[in-house]
């Protein structure tokens, strides 16, 4: 039985292989096509690329060129605004000036109408004493100055009479046929230009007409600023899109605050001054001393700069009358304010409205200055002070409150 199973089984096992050999072979399959036809495959493109080709560039030089046309945008756009600013100058800068001196006249307003006063009555009222506060201080320095311009046309001679014999006696021993010569070329190049001058002149009377047009322009502005500033801000608002309108309300409602803050510093910083040098100015005698305070309390509108130039004038007046001694005590008195204002007033009162660098402020009196003048000496710190609040808020990304007046609607979805 055993080799009987033995060999049945060696039967089946050839039959199998009979089998196998039997039955064709399957085709082989088809070769797969290579990709990109047997190139490389093609470097994986980041997520920050386009297109194969700004794969190929490198990253610095891509980040270098996204710089590049972002900045030409916002240079060309910064340039056009620039030419229609200048183009409507007339406008913007009594616009300026006004929204400044209702930013120092605002809490005036607001206390009145906490007092139950209608708010065009006390927008009025406030105006009327403003103007009035001006008007006063202006008449007490032109009489003084009308007063005191013959006496100082006496000892402008006697000084200019000093100078000339300093002049031949000092270290530079100038001959009379020297000094005669520089005489007679101020004579001629004076002759050379009277048509410019005169030009000049009509210049000047253009100016003047622009001034009178800009100070009705203020005051018509400052009016409707003060009553109706809030709502004209609001209709601004409601011109945005509805997600930024909360951002932006709460970015300007800040701005305004520290713009306010920096003119209430400013006008105490500025007593301050002209109080401090009026008084060496009286207790010296120098003429002009309330016109010279009042010069010093203007220039100190302008930071590290005003104040230092309207008291080199206060020197100047004290050498032409009293003698270079007198200038030289005046001189110290004016170093000595501006230390106080830059070491103890600036750090203590302007360092709470505004945190501004010193080298920002010098840039921005600069650029001002070359762009608008005196004007854009004025208001270029105010609002470099106001943009960076405002930057500052929109970059914070901090959800403003919900105002007490808002008003929540609710729909019901169907």
């Amino acid at each position: 039985m055993r080799r009987a199973y033995e060999k049945g089984e060696a039967s089946v096992v050839r039959a199998r292989r009979r089998t196998t050999r039997s039955q064709p072979e399957p085709p082989p399959a088809p070769a797969e096509p290579e990709p990109n036809g047997g190139f490389e495959p093609p470097t994986e493109v980041h997520q920050s690329t386009s297109s194969r080709d700004d794969a190929d560039v490198p990253h610095g030089l891509r980040i270098a060129a996204a710089w590049s046309w972002r900045l030409i945008v916002i240079g060309a756009v910064g340039w056009a605004m620039l030419k229609l600013i200048g183009t409507v100058r007339i406008v913007i800068i009594p616009l300026l000036i006004a929204l400044l001196l209702s930013a120092l006249l605002a809490p005036a307003v607001g206390w009145l109408l906490r007092a139950r006063f209608p708010r065009s009555l006390a927008t009025g009222l406030v105006l009327v004493g403003g103007l009035a506060g001006v008007v006063g201080t202006l008449t007490l320095v032109v009489n003084e100055f009308v007063a005191g311009v013959p006496e100082l046309s006496r000892n402008a001679t006697k000084g200019v009479q000093q100078i000339q014999d300093w002049l031949k006696t000092g270290p530079l021993h100038m001959s009379d046929n020297q000094f005669d010569r520089y005489i007679e070329q101020g004579q001629r190049w004076i002759d050379e230009n009277t048509q410019a001058l005169t030009s000049g002149a009509l210049s000047t009377a253009t100016t003047l007409f622009e001034v009178l047009t800009g100070a009705v322009l203020v005051l018509f502005a400052m009016f409707f600023f003060l009553r109706d500033g809030r709502r004209i801000w609001r209709f601004l608002v409601r011109l945005l899109p509805v997600a930024a309108r909360w951002r932006v309300d709460d970015a300007g409602q800040a701005s305004w605050n520290t713009l306010v803050s920096y003119v209430r510093a400013t006008v105490l910083v500025a007593f301050i001054d002209a109080v401090g040098i009026g008084i060496f100015l009286v207790i010296f005698e120098v003429p002009f001393a309330l016109p010279l305070a009042a010069l010093v309390f203007l220039g100190a509108f302008i930071p590290i700069v005003g104040a230092t130039l309207s008291g080199a004038v206060a020197v100047l007046v004290a050498l032409v009358d009293s003698g270079w001694v007198t200038a030289l005590i005046i001189l110290g008195a004016v170093v000595g304010v501006q230390q106080v204002e830059g070491h103890i007033l600036q750090p203590l009162i302007m360092g709470r409205a505004v945190a501004i660098h010193p080298l920002a402020v010098i840039i921005a009196i600069a650029a001002g200055s070359v762009l608008a003048g005196i004007v854009g000496m004025l208001v270029a710190v105010p609002l470099i002070a106001v943009l960076n609040t405002a930057v500052r808020r929109l970059a914070g990304r901090r959800t403003p409150e919900v105002p007490p007046d808002a008003v929540v609607v609710a729909s019901k979805t169907p």
